[in-house]
């Protein structure tokens, strides 16, 4: 398992217990923590950690029940498709573990539990810790990974998952570096800027946000355009800043990224004229050859 720059953990048993009932598959090993099955009753068809009985329509496959899943999400029946799923993720379809942590955690035609969501993403990770960033399931695995990062950094209220910023780092950390993932690469960004689960560190910060900028993921961009405006703990690179932050305004979406404009709109009024058009210039190149790549 190629995780050389994360740094192993001390097992960590939740409170009270039972080592029996924990699963240490290869994630526990090798990041020394461990995930426990909570004791259910065996009906319980939904519980992320129970065998899913085989519901009364009759799949081929699991790879069947999950096209069936799929269908049934995109035609509305989600509790066909819950259904559905959960036969095909105790196939081992990761990417219905994935979906099904989706909706547990949206509360998406399902009632909202993160417990949930939590050990359908730790059985992804803990399955597919050895796979390639090359396979089909890259993009889902490291996306489990980043949401088990979210989910140590605050914990989860009055369950085991207790707060756990350092393995917060380890979790996007892997999927960061390992997978590319640009949603974990901010995350690191901002536990590097903020000092939080690591030592504080500006630079190592601006450079996870560059790596997620230049895949287009949007708040990376206006926060690192931010820390190049202002020199926060990094050279002054102010035509170089302007220009992350306009190509983020550019994108940004609703009220949920007021935050991206008001950074735009704060820092293009107080940068100089000629500034603001080299900046417009570079962000208008950098978004043409954005769209070339894409094509």
């Amino acid at each position: 398992m190629p995780m050389s720059r994360t740094v192993p953990l001390r097992p960590m048993w939740p409170a009270g217990a039972d080592p029996g009932r924990l699963r240490t598959g290869l994630l526990a090993g090798f990041l020394g923590f461990a995930l426990m099955v909570a004791a259910v009753d065996p009906g319980t068809a939904l519980d992320a950690a129970a065998r899913t009985p085989v519901p009364e329509k009759g799949y081929r496959s699991g790879r069947d029940a999950l096209r069936s899943g799929v269908r049934d999400y995109n035609a509305g029946d989600k509790q066909g498709a819950v259904r559905a799923l959960e036969y095909a993720a105790d196939q081992g379809q990761t990417l219905a573990l994935w979906k099904l942590g989706r909706m547990y955690a949206d509360g998406d035609g399902v009632p909202h539990d993160d417990l949930k969501a939590f050990e359908y993403f730790s059985r992804i990770a803990d399955d597919n810790t050895d796979d390639s960033p090359d396979t089909p399931n890259s993009g889902v695995v490291a996306s489990a990974f980043n949401a088990l990062g979210t989910y140590f950094l605050e914990g989860i209220k009055g369950t085991y998952v207790r707060p756990n910023p350092e393995r917060a780092y380890d979790m996007f950390n892997y999927a960061a570096s390992y997978f590319g993932d640009p949603n974990a690469q901010y995350n690191l960004a901002r536990l590097y800027l903020d000092g939080t689960g690591v030592e504080q560190d500006p630079r190592k910060a601006a450079r996870w946000f560059n790596l997620a900028a230049e895949k287009g993921h949007r708040p990376a961009q206006a926060l690192l355009g931010d820390m190049l405006v202002n020199g926060t703990g990094v050279q002054r690179q102010t035509v170089k800043g302007l220009t992350w932050l306009a190509i983020a305004r550019t994108s940004a979406q609703g009220a949920a990224d007021t935050w991206i404009v008001d950074l735009y709109d704060k820092a293009w009024a107080s940068a100089s004229e000629a500034d603001r058009a080299d900046a417009m210039a570079q962000a208008q190149s950098l978004s043409t050859g954005s769209t070339r790549r894409r094509r």
